[in-house]
């Protein structure tokens, strides 16, 4: 089976209700040790925070900024809070034009996205129903603040 040397695994994204409480869960049941800075996207409507253990993975937290954030369907019905796989690439319409070719369908256009310096992301859905994040910023590392105590 072919897949793309071109994507690096980055983080796998989780809807809460509130970050301050999607991190604790985190800390007190995972072990989730450093934190980066909360960082507010209007323009995907989502506050978002990355959090990282001792062994990995990166998780993202990611809460709705209201009710037409397109992560509020999730947390209203119970589906799709373990939301997306995400990954970095340095060419997002080749990779894209890649999960088209495997029967993957974009949820809409590539947008920029704060948490990554602007640069642009796109979601897609695969045909085994589960989400796909293109992150277009292949040396992204995220900065973690602290440790929890």
């Amino acid at each position: 089976m072919h897949t793309s040397a071109k994507l690096q695994f980055d983080h796998v994204g989780v809807v809460v209700h509130e970050i301050e409480i999607g991190r604790k869960f985190f800390e007190d049941t995972l072990g989730i040790e450093r934190w980066s800075e909360v960082c507010v996207d209007p323009g995907l409507g989502v506050s978002v925070q990355f959090g990282l253990g001792a062994t990995g993975p990166c998780y993202e937290l990611i809460s709705p900024l209201s009710e037409n954030s397109p992560v509020s369907a999730a947390l209203r019905t119970g589906q799709r809070i373990l939301n997306h796989v995400a990954y970095l690439t340095a060419d997002l319409e080749a990779e894209g034009q890649r999960l088209a070719s495997h029967c993957c369908s974009p949820t809409g256009p590539p947008h920029p996205a704060v948490a990554y310096g602007g640069r642009r992301v796109q979601f897609w859905v695969s045909p085994l129903r589960f989400i796909i994040e293109l992150i277009e910023a292949p040396e992204h590392q995220h900065s973690y603040l602290h440790t929890s105590d």
